[in-house]
């Protein structure tokens, strides 16, 4: 075991604050990774706050992880000191179940193990994430990332990214279809960079026309107004693929009308109830509405030679881990654009 040190919150209402706390050694098939960027995701803020009734106390968040290797076990076949890598939402799984076995882990049926707020496999030792100085994780669920890209911005891809390319790449994405990406926020902006890059005709629907500028210079080639009515009918039924990307409940009838037949809406932003779904917006034209999480590993790591080869990375707001909080604060104002992610050098000065 070694000391790590790091930032951690100890109760639902009380704010986060510096920490020290031990690692496991590196084992034969692990990773130890000095963290230079971590991510902030909305979900910290909502684990953090035991929003979903499971948090797990004291808390280190953080699943957004960039960083330099600086220790690798005997039997690590993918990496070296000093490659950068990066980690996500998940450091296991049960390997051995068919999701597993089909490079699926975050579909594990015993239940992946997330990278904080959970348990080490077969122990009661706690998980702790991003927001420190130092992570040990299992090769197998660590990436590569290039060099050639902007380390900071590329930490929320291991969240923000990966949740929004998997579906993309599920649903088969591609040259000469129409896609909408429903609301412009942390996921929605990888949404329409990636759809973009994929070779789609990419539509920014939203509530507010202010942030059509913003969503064109992303890649955007149309914005859609949701809340008009007119906009709305002259869009009525030409759809390929949504992605749905507002993290909050709400009436999902209006996009439904949006889609071809035969046409998928995913949703990745919404974990809890949204208005009920009329039998009319999916049995006329058989259209579905889909879910999707993060990535399995193979894919979250084919998502970062993507992102390499294509020079995409996430709009990113630094800020030093001493100002955290007021982070959280911004964040649930959605002042950000479009994601928040801790230089961790500034852990030094805590």
């Amino acid at each position: 075991m070694f000391q790590a040190r790091g930032y951690a919150v100890h109760s639902a209402t009380t704010p986060l604050v510096p920490f020290s706390f031990t690692r496991r050694d590196t084992g034969a098939h692990d990773v130890r990774i000095e963290i230079l960027y971590s991510g902030i995701c909305h979900s910290d803020l909502h684990q953090a706050r035991d929003d979903w009734r499971n948090a797990l106390y004291p808390m280190v968040p953080g699943h957004e992880i960039v960083g330099r290797v600086v220790e690798v076990g005997s039997s690590v076949q993918k990496f070296k000191v000093g490659d950068y890598a990066g980690v996500g939402c998940m450091v296991d799984s049960c390997r051995h179940c068919s999701a597993c076995r089909e490079n699926l882990e975050q579909y594990c049926e015993e239940g992946a193990t997330w990278t904080y707020n959970g348990k080490e496999r077969g122990s009661d030792q706690l998980t702790f994430g991003g927001y420190s100085d130092q992570i040990v994780v299992e090769e197998r669920f660590v990436v590569k990332v290039s060099a050639d890209l902007d380390l900071k911005a590329v930490a929320p891809l291991l969240c923000a990214g990966i949740t929004t390319y998997s579906p993309l790449r599920h649903w088969n994405v591609g040259p000469g279809q129409k896609v909408g990406v429903i609301g412009l926020g942390g996921l929605g902006h990888m949404g329409v960079k990636f759809a973009k890059a994929l070779g789609a005709h990419v539509v920014m629907i939203t509530t507010s026309r202010a942030k059509g500028q913003d969503a064109s210079r992303l890649g955007a080639d149309e914005v859609l107004v949701s809340t008009d009515s007119a906009d709305m009918a002259a869009h009525a039924g030409s759809f390929d693929f949504l992605l749905n990307t507002i993290p909050v409940g709400h009436d999902l009838n209006p996009y439904m009308a949006l889609l071809k037949r035969d046409r998928t809406m995913a949703l990745v932003g919404v974990l809890t109830d949204t208005e009920p779904l009329a039998g009319v917006s999916v049995i006329f034209g058989r259209k579905a509405v889909a879910g999707s999480a993060i990535g399995g590993m193979v894919e979250t790591q084919e998502m970062m030679d993507f992102c390499a080869e294509h020079g995409i990375v996430s709009d990113v707001e630094i800020v030093p881990i001493q100002a955290v909080n007021e982070a959280y604060e911004r964040l649930l104002k959605n002042d950000v654009k479009y994601r928040f992610v801790i230089d961790m050098a500034s852990l030094a000065a805590a």
